[in-house]
């Protein structure tokens, strides 16, 4: 098989300034582009902060996303970033995903895991609640963002392990790298063994895939 690089970006967003977090992606992007990455993850609301989870920040404009999708069509990559969104006349949690071959992203409400498969354009999003009942067969990953405290992330942790070995799936995980959210970007192998593991800090965790079966690696952000 070919092999598959992937990795989650670490790290805490400036609240409230869009312009500043979408330089710092493009920053993790380049990088994990040196990694010959496929497919890269960002934190829940990567790209707006927020100082309070009972008022959001409006949601950008998509005009001013324009450099992630260029980004995603110039090295070929796959990008998952966390946004607020609104529905039914409110702000809830959700993601952007831009496609290598996609004139304009895709936008979903956070907690639904996002599932990929190596030399595949099919992209399936389902909400981790119904325990994988809607997941693709092709899916050889499942990328999640996160940012919660250290309990809840115990229970999260322990829940995506049993999802990996239960569906035989590889599961990436990206949270926030400092603040009162520490740490805890990983990536299991499909059969729940954790293969790296991230702690404070703004890094990538990259996973790589290949005949051998995965090996994972942290990398600093310079």
């Amino acid at each position: 098989m070919l092999t598959w690089t992937i990795a989650a970006a670490q790290y805490t967003p400036r609240t409230g300034d869009v312009a500043e977090n979408i330089t710092r992606h493009l920053r993790f992007i380049d990088a994990a582009a040196e990694q010959a990455c496929k497919v890269l993850i960002f934190p829940e609301l990567s790209l707006t902060g927020s100082a309070d989870e009972h008022a959001l920040p409006a949601p950008p404009p998509d005009s001013q996303l324009r450099p992630l999708r260029d980004a995603a069509q110039r090295h070929r990559m796959t990008i998952i970033a966390g946004l607020p969104m609104e529905k039914e006349g409110q702000r809830i949690k959700g993601i952007v995903i831009f496609t290598p071959d996609d004139a304009a992203p895709s936008k979903h409400q956070q907690g639904h895991g996002t599932c990929l498969a190596p030399g595949s354009d099919q992209i399936s999003v389902f909400e981790l609640n119904t325990e994988g009942c809607e997941l693709s067969h092709q899916a050889s990953l499942l990328a999640t963002v996160s940012c919660m405290a250290e309990l809840q992330q115990q229970r999260t942790t322990q829940r995506l392990q049993r999802f990996a070995h239960k569906y035989a799936i590889a599961v990436l995980k990206s949270n926030y790298g400092c603040g009162t959210f520490s740490g805890g970007s990983a990536l299991w192998d499909e059969n729940g063994q954790l293969i790296v593991r991230a702690d404070a800090g703004e890094l990538l965790v990259t996973g790589r895939k290949s005949a051998q079966g995965w090996q994972g690696e942290i990398i600093p952000l310079r």
